[in-house]
């Protein structure tokens, strides 16, 4: 496999490749790692609606989609990332539902303004997975929180370095795990 290519592990795309741009802040979620989430989250993923907020790869969202998931919106501000999200949305789907997977290039910031005043804007799945050298984690999970974008059983995936903290105000964990360098896990409003 290629230094710029993830395969997809599950689902009807299993097997499959997705090319990414080279970068030293993109990092895909590793193949271990996304194979376990997906376990955790095999009830909720079929039918879901997912926001793959700090895309990159896009290999979160492609796994969901090819899991099930009803729609996944790709967000990633860096240019190429978004071009390269573009032409795998066309390989793997072709001509099927443009809805199912729309990606907008523009940063998490800019999208999460949007959504307050789009109606729809509530997630089953959002999957939050920043560069690991920014603060964006604790932001975005701010934001999601006050603006209510979760529907009303829906989780977060986290991604971060081992270093960092996974306790975050109004969060609970569901599930947590360690893989490498990384630390993971789904995040449910605490009630």
């Amino acid at each position: 496999m290629a230094k710029n290519e993830v395969r997809i592990i599950g689902g009807k795309w299993k097997g499959r490749k997705i090319g990414f741009p080279a970068s030293k802040t993109l990092r895909p979620t590793l193949g271990r790692v996304r194979e376990t989430l997906f376990s955790w989250l095999v009830a909720d993923v079929e039918d879901a609606r997912c926001l793959d907020l700090f895309a990159g790869s896009g290999a979160l969202g492609f796994e969901a989609l090819s899991r099930g998931a009803r729609q996944v919106i790709f967000i990633d501000n860096n240019h190429h990332a978004a071009r390269a999200l573009r032409n795998n949305v066309t390989l793997l789907l072709g001509d099927e539902d443009p809805v199912c997977a729309q990606v907008h290039h523009q940063s998490a910031w800019q999208f999460l303004d949007q959504c307050e005043s789009m109606a729809a804007a509530r997630w089953d799945v959002i999957f939050l997975d920043p560069p690991f050298d920014s603060r964006s984690l604790s932001r975005a999970l701010a934001t999601i929180a006050q603006r209510n974008l979760l529907g009303e059983r829906g989780q977060v995936y986290v991604e971060l370095p081992t270093r960092g903290s996974l306790e975050h105000p109004g969060w609970r964990f569901a599930k947590k795990s360690r893989a490498g360098d990384s630390q993971f896990g789904l995040l449910a409003r605490e009630m």
